[in-house]
């Protein structure tokens, strides 16, 4: 940078003033600075920079999956909200695996994040890890919570199934729940509320008969599982609410290759219903009926809690559930 600020011919503080925010110093001494930047070819090292301050302009963010469509549409809106506000984000992934996490959490201690968003494992997480991360730095769970403790923001699973259960007993036979794979607390509370919504519906609660797993590849799990069950007897009824639309996704293609036709209709075999409104299940075959998460919104939402708790500690108890809502489509 002192070299750099020689070259261009102004101090360092005023050469750093323009690398912090261009708009802040004058138009003539930008295009001076610009000019050289581009004979040079110089660029600071803003992991340096950052490290150098006593708080820095990095966000964490840790996702259990990068390929899933949900997290990489989290990930890109939270990287483009970050850099607006002029923080870097660094994405990271656990990759479904407790020793990844553990290693994405050390990264971002080290990197001395100002502070982090994180979706958790759930059951495998590293605890004791991240409680110890979150009285150093703000910390804002999303998707899946660790626990019952600090600030979260994720779908208000209660609602959400309710409303693609009680849609489904109103148009048609009650579904049968087909889970997902045990990964995050999400499988366990969108479980639970299928169970609380059949039972306001005076309805026994219906299950697929899987076989227990731990596997992030929902698709290829739940396929596989729904082409075992098909050839074993079948499920208990023809409808069937998949506890998410990566899970549906491999139910349907199980059945198209049974030779099933599902869909709304008398000559249909089955129908079949997601959760989450993912970017795919529009072009499914048919098209998927599901539950939107808004997950943008829950990115902005996290976000501003960040920041939020990054100017103010005792921000750091919030808890935000978001409605889901009903997208009507030709599988159910």
């Amino acid at each position: 940078m002192e070299e750099f600020a020689r070259a261009v011919g102004l101090s360092r503080p005023t050469v750093s003033k323009f690398f912090q925010d261009p708009a802040s110093v004058r138009p003539k001494t930008r295009a001076r600075i610009e000019t050289v930047l581009k004979q040079s070819g110089f660029r600071p090292n803003i992991f340096a920079v950052n490290l150098n301050r006593r708080r820095t302009k990095i966000i964490g963010l840790i996702v259990p999956d990068p390929s899933d469509p949900f997290y990489a549409t989290l990930a890109q809106l939270i990287e483009t909200e970050a850099t607006a506000a002029g923080y870097l984000a660094l994405v990271l992934s656990s990759n479904g695996r407790p020793d990844f996490e553990a290693r994405a959490i050390e990264t971002i201690t080290a990197l001395n994040v100002a502070g982090a968003i994180i979706a958790p494992l759930g059951e495998t997480s590293q605890h004791a890890r991240l409680k110890a991360l979150a009285r150093d730095v703000p910390l804002i769970f999303i998707d899946s919570p660790l626990d019952n403790e600090g600030p979260f923001v994720g779908t208000n699973n209660q609602q959400s199934i309710a409303l693609i259960t009680e849609y489904l007993c109103r148009s048609g036979e009650p579904p049968t729940y087909f889970d997902t794979p045990k990964t995050n607390n999400n499988q366990i509370d969108r479980r639970n509320a299928y169970i609380a919504a059949m039972e306001r519906l005076d309805l026994e609660p219906r299950f697929a008969d899987q076989v227990p797993s731990s596997d992030w590849n929902f698709e290829r799990a739940s396929f596989d599982e729904a082409a075992r069950i098909l050839r074993g007897g079948g499920f208990p009824t023809r409808t069937l609410l998949c506890a998410n639309d990566r899970v549906a996704f491999g139910v349907l293609a199980a059945m198209y290759q049974a030779g099933m036709k599902v869909g709304f209709g008398q000559d249909c075999d089955f129908r079949v219903a997601g959760h989450d409104n993912q970017r795919l299940s529009a072009y499914t075959c048919p098209p998927l009926t599901t539950v939107s998460q808004n997950c943008d919104e829950m990115g902005r939402v996290a976000l501003r809690m960040l920041f939020d708790c990054m100017d103010d500690p005792a921000e750091r108890k919030e808890r935000i559930l978001l409605d889901g809502a009903l997208v009507l489509r030709k599988s159910a």
